[in-house]
């Protein structure tokens, strides 16, 4: 992604053909060592593509991408077992959060 990153920065900044050059330039100048085989790859996936035009291809194919909450459960059809095997895990979920709590003092007390 921080490549990707780094060549729509170039671009923006007026270059309309950033070169390997160009980006590792970017990302060293925050601190990034760059991978020249990713750059190569990269650059021969947008190589003659208008950046516009893959910006908007990839915006039409995450419009059809759910990106909604989870929502409400489902009902289920056997009524009452469901909340019963909710709560059971939930209570295995506590049990296990009591001893990593237990542990994380590791016998030092910072007031013993």
């Amino acid at each position: 992604m921080k490549y990707v990153a780094a060549y729509l920065l170039a671009t923006v900044g007026g270059n309309a053909s950033p070169s390997a050059k160009d980006i590792k330039a970017i990302l060293s100048s925050v601190g990034i060592e760059a991978d020249s085989s990713r750059i190569a790859n990269l650059l021969a996936e947008v190589d003659g593509k208008d950046i516009n035009e893959l910006i908007a291809e990839g915006s039409k194919k995450l419009a059809s991408i759910p990106s909604g909450g989870g929502g409400a459960a489902p009902a289920t059809a056997t009524g009452g077992a469901a909340p019963a095997a909710v709560k059971a895990e939930e209570k295995k979920e506590e049990k296990k959060e009591e001893k990593e709590e237990s542990d994380d003092d590791m016998g030092f007390g910072l007031f013993d």
